[in-house]
């Protein structure tokens, strides 16, 4: 039992309209889905990604209105990736953040990788990361008609970094329970601290990793807007989901037990340091109940809630015109 990679990454974000303008024509991901936290209907839950926001490439934003700014600190998922094709990528993602005043750092080697690190305009903290030298997990298509170039564009997610007070207890868990295995281990961009350590699991490569840092000087986090509130794994389907159910429940995390998104299937726990973790499953798939061609171009509601759908459409307010 072995998990294939990175299936997506959920945020929070406080401003859905802005997040909406940001992603699609800033960075040139798609909306895959407009849909509403299916635990709290009054707001939207959108989903970004790549041509048909395959598996992997998914990043996703539950919107909550009046959420504070994120305290950022330990116990977190304190930085998300974003593949690009190759090193020449990022010099033109050094132009266009420019060109849209996007906060960024330079172009640094991360992990034996080529990455770029900026912030959206919540303090969401992103890295891009080159794909020049990948050898394992492939990413996905890019949205053809998105702004970016294609040789440019985001292809998926890569690394996901969690920074903990003591990540003997979550490399554990990633290693003993989840089966990732080591890879290496980089430099701290912070003076004084350990390196960060690699895991990766299935084929391995950027969107298999998890990067976990030690740090015993910050305060826990307290989430908020510009904040990430989980990370989700992957695996091939409901079956293979319940196996690692049982798993998980055997050596005794407590967890949500068996979970319909209806375009996926899941599973939530906790593991020691506090971070939410996801197993879900790579179908059905954003396409099940729209077009590939139209996906995210109207509110998507799973069947147990389209009996609402009037009464959950006057709570939210428009992403964009013409918003049907």
């Amino acid at each position: 039992m072995k998990f294939k990679g990175i299936h997506h990454v959920s945020a929070l974000t406080a401003a859905a309209s802005r997040n909406f303008e940001f992603y699609t024509k800033v960075l040139g991901m798609r909306l895959v889905k407009k849909t509403v936290n299916q635990d709290d209907v009054s707001v939207y839950h959108l989903f970004y990604g790549d041509e048909k926001g395959n598996p992997g490439t998914e990043l996703t934003f539950f919107e909550i209105p009046m959420a504070g700014r994120t305290r950022e600190g330990n116990n977190s998922i304190s930085a998300t990736s974003l593949r690009v094709p190759s090193d020449r990528a990022l010099e033109y993602w050094t132009r266009r953040l420019d060109e849209h005043g996007v906060e960024r750092e330079e172009i640094k080697e991360r992990a034996g990788r080529l990455t770029l690190l900026f912030r959206d305009f919540e303090g969401q903290r992103i890295i891009l990361v080159s794909d020049e030298h990948n050898e394992g997990v492939p990413g996905g298509i890019p949205w053809e008609k998105g702004p970016v170039p294609a040789e440019y564009a985001i292809i998926g997610l890569g690394p996901v970094q969690l920074t903990v007070p003591n990540p003997l207890q979550t490399v554990k868990v990633l290693t003993e329970l989840m089966g990732f295995r080591y890879k290496g281990q980089y430099a701290s961009p912070v003076d004084g601290q350990p390196d960060i350590l690699v895991f990766e699991t299935g084929e391995g490569g950027t969107g298999a990793e998890v990067h976990v840092e030690e740090r015993t000087d910050l305060p826990q986090e307290r989430l908020g807007r510009g904040g990430v509130h989980h990370v989700a794994f992957r695996v091939e389907d409901e079956e293979e989901l319940r196996a690692w159910i049982d798993r998980i429940g055997d050596v005794g995390f407590s967890n949500s037990g068996f979970v319909d998104r209806f375009y996926f299937r899941s599973l939530y726990f906790r593991e020691p340091n506090g971070i939410l973790f996801e197993v879900a499953t790579d179908g059905p798939g954003f396409d099940t109940d729209e077009h590939i061609d139209h996906l995210g171009e109207s509110l998507a509601l799973p069947p147990f809630l389209e009996p609402k759908r009037e009464q959950i459409k006057a709570h939210l307010k428009p992403l964009h015109t013409n918003q049907s």
